[in-house]
């Protein structure tokens, strides 16, 4: 008569065959290297969120927080605005070159990934320099072809030039979130009877959105970071009337405002993609 299943294996017992099994060694206790370091780390932050507060409480300056919030206020919606356009911008110039990188034709393929690996293989800075200085210097060309209102005004050029940085990271997180949906769901969505287009919208978008949306998250923040940039060329987001504030002052503790207000606005949009993602991926969880 054969062993009972749950004798088996059992932990102590022998097995079939003769070899015992041991039980799994205990978890590790007590304070290890990596616990030590990530604790002092923890403090070292901690340390250095405090005397910040510190600093900002000891320098606090009535007259100055004042006279330059409305103008912080301002360049907080400019740069509000900057990525909003060019991130709705990016994400419409993205479907088209996601497809093209998924074309079968040679010649799309390699535009597509040729525009790719440009966009995104280079500095934002130097794609802004680019299109700002390099095409102002193509004035009698531009206005010939009447662009030139666009391409004098700094905040055209920022728009632009953000729209199509973002559009190359959407495109490959859009090629890489369909992509990961098995090709089992499209011969399925095929078997039964669904079209192309209610296949896309009903069977892949649905799980390709899953996996897109934390990249995408990633994107957005970026592009928030990567939009203090756009102060070189004169135009007065967060960080330009930032620069402005400190040239008139000489108050370090501007900048200390605005990278407490970007802290905020990252940490904002984190958790409203983690509110997301929780309310999409509730039917995972048990």
């Amino acid at each position: 008569m054969s062993e009972p299943p749950s004798a088996i294996g059992a932990p102590g017992l022998p097995a079939r065959g003769g070899a015992e099994v041991l039980p799994p060694p205990p978890p590790a206790r007590g304070l290890t290297r990596a616990r030590v370091t990530g604790i002092v780390l923890l403090g070292v932050w901690a340390l250095v969120g405090i005397g910040t507060v510190l600093f900002l409480l000891a320098s606090w300056n009535v007259e100055l927080f004042t006279r330059y919030a409305p103008r912080y206020l301002s360049g907080l919606l400019v740069t509000v605005e900057l990525v909003a356009i060019s991130v709705l911008a990016g994400a419409v110039l993205s479907v088209p070159i996601a497809l093209g990188r998924r074309s079968k034709s040679r010649i799309i393929g390699v535009l597509a990934y040729t525009y790719v690996y440009f966009f995104r293989g280079t500095p934002l800075l130097a794609q802004t320099f680019l299109v700002y200085y390099g095409l102002g210097s193509l004035r009698p060309e531009l206005e010939s072809v009447g662009l030139w209102w666009f391409f004098r005004e700094a905040w055209y050029c920022a728009i632009f030039t953000f729209s199509l940085n973002t559009a190359a990271y959407q495109a490959e997180i859009l090629r890489g979130a369909i992509e990961s949906v098995g090709r089992g769901q499209w011969e399925a969505a095929s078997a039964l009877g669904l079209s192309r287009l209610q296949t896309v919208y009903k069977i892949i978008i649905p799980q390709a959105a899953l996996v897109a949306l934390r990249p995408y998250g990633n994107e957005i923040i970026l592009m928030i970071k990567g939009s203090a940039i756009v102060a070189i060329i004169t135009v007065y987001d967060l960080m330009g009337e930032t620069r402005r504030a400190y040239s008139r002052t000489f108050d370090f503790q501007t900048y200390i405002w605005a990278a407490l207000i970007y802290l905020g606005i990252v940490e904002m949009l984190r958790m409203t993609i983690d509110r997301i993602e929780r309310r999409l991926t509730r039917h995972l969880r048990r």
